[in-house]
């Protein structure tokens, strides 16, 4: 049965009520957030003691992104429909227990499984916590509180890789997973007593599971031709043509639904479609930088887990101390500029990671380059997130703004399995690090060039945003793998076609 829906939220952020939904909903957010950047600090230490290959590591990144980049647009609107307390309570139960799978798998196969129902997981809670907060409190303080609950999740991203770098060097990999566990026993509780329930109510239009799982099974299909196409077996090409037809599936169903997950005419706006296909490059090259990175400074430099966390913080730390004041800037010079410079910045900083090989000093080679990327994403992230929101109807925000994610995601986890693919890493080229070193010294210009394309992209088709459209509620960010995710006035994370 649906749940009534809530017109007037009311809740003050000074109420024992307000602190109360913004600790569980920073709590819920943060898990997914964390995960995001930890598990690739881990990834040699998962290979080593689970005796997998290249392949199976990129697949433990990649079956979480799948699942979550497939879904999520679908994990709003369930929240929509049936109350988006208890979907995100669901969504933190499902990725806790999916948590505890993957702390316990005795082997990669069981390992990438566990994954990727940890990724429904984050499809679920993920649009829910913002979602919460806009449904929840009064509109005098809801700015404010998605002010600190942006604040705190980049407190929890910046913190991520140290955490994640010290629980492999002490404790284990396996407790990357496990904190999990503990956390989502206080965060659902939390919710189930203190934050109030909020739905569109029978208003919602029909689901479109039609829709997200031929997305989901396109990226699936996709992402294991290319990571298994070192083969170059029949099985592969099959896999690929299937994928490919999956994608076609998707967009011909898109077409023709009354009600369709990812409406086609929203890409009518050629400033969304402009700046989406910029998103599909810049966050392709971070995907591929942070995955291949993590890696290099551990196998190559001789970093340890807590070392090579730790290393990764400027980035983080920029984007979380600098990315309001990019937004203002945005707002008055428009996005055209920082989108431009912003990928060529981290352009230059992908160039100087080839400065990083065996005994590289932290603060002669891996620091500038650091510094750099920071930079560079400081000067893009805001900027893209206002584009894509000021490109489409007001009313339409969080729909614009969950077609955005998803693509960053998307972008992600197809460099994860192409990258070592055209950099010709081989399947045990993480064991060695000469193999290692030479492969990361051609990975890092393709995802240069990927950037001056996004670059290229942005100079020649963004254009300064209409006067009174809408802005980021989210000004601080402090992901590295995603734009932040906005939702729509009256709650929704992500929106759906027309209701029926």
């Amino acid at each position: 049965m649906a749940v009534a829906a809530q017109h007037a939220p009311a809740v003050r952020i000074s109420s024992p009520t307000g602190r109360w939904i913004l600790l569980t909903t920073v709590l819920g957010s943060s898990m997914a957030m964390l995960d995001s950047t930890v598990v690739n600090v881990a990834l040699p230490r998962i290979g080593r003691d689970l005796d997998a290959n290249l392949a199976a590591l990129q697949w433990t990144v990649n079956a979480y992104m799948v699942t979550l980049a497939g879904l999520i647009l679908l994990g709003g609107s369930l929240g929509d429909r049936y109350g988006r307390r208890r979907i995100f309570v669901l969504g933190v139960v499902w990725f806790a227990t999916a948590s505890l799978l993957c702390g316990l798998a005795p082997n990669a196969g069981v390992l990438v499984a566990a994954r990727a129902l940890q990724g429904i997981g984050g499809a679920l809670l993920t649009p829910g916590s913002l979602a919460l907060i806009q449904a929840s409190f009064h509109p005098d303080d809801r700015g404010r509180a998605v002010g600190l609950w942006s604040g705190f999740g980049g407190i929890g991203a910046a913190v991520g890789p140290f955490l994640g770098g010290w629980l492999v060097a002490g404790p284990g990999w396996r407790w990357v997973f496990l904190l999990n566990v503990p956390v989502a026993l206080v965060c659902a509780p939390i919710a189930v007593r203190h934050v109030p329930e909020s739905s569109a109510g029978p208003a919602h239009g029909r689901f479109d599971v039609l829709g997200a799982a031929l997305g989901a099974l396109s990226l699936a299909l996709v992402t294991y031709a290319l990571i298994e196409a070192r083969g170059g077996t029949l099985a592969v090409a099959l896999t690929a043509a299937a994928g490919v037809l999956a994608a076609v599936a998707f967009v011909y169903v898109e077409k023709h639904r009354r009600d369709p997950m990812v409406p086609p005419d929203i890409f009518a706006s050629r400033q969304f479609t402009a700046v989406n296909l910029v998103t599909l490059c810049v966050y392709a090259a971070f995907g591929g930088f942070f995955f291949l990175t993590a890696l290099q400074l551990q196998v190559v430099a001789g970093y340890s887990p807590l070392e090579a966390g730790t290393a990764l913080l400027p980035t983080t730390a920029l984007m979380l101390l600098f990315s309001a004041r990019s937004g203002a800037l945005a707002d008055r010079i428009g996005p055209r500029l920082p989108l431009t410079v912003g990928p060529l910045l981290c352009a230059v900083a992908l160039l100087l990671m080839l400065r990083v090989g065996k005994g590289a000093d932290y603060l002669t080679d891996v620091l500038p380059a650091l510094l750099v990327m920071g930079a560079g994403m400081v000067t893009l992230v805001a900027p893209l997130t206002a584009t894509v929101l000021a490109s489409v109807d007001t009313s339409r925000a969080g729909l614009a703004s969950g077609i955005n994610n998803a693509a960053a995601r998307a972008a992600g986890l197809i460099a994860v399995a192409a990258l070592p693919l055209l950099a010709g890493m081989g399947p045990e080229a993480y064991r060695s690090a000469d193999a290692f070193d030479a492969a990361f010294r051609r990975a890092m210009p393709i995802c240069a060039a990927v950037l001056v394309a996004g670059a290229v992209l942005a100079f020649t088709t963004v254009r300064r945003p209409a006067p009174g459209c809408r802005r980021p509620e989210c000004r601080t960010h402090g992901s590295v793998t995603t734009p932040p995710l906005e939702t729509g006035r009256g709650g929704a994370a992500s929106g759906t076609g027309p209701a029926s």
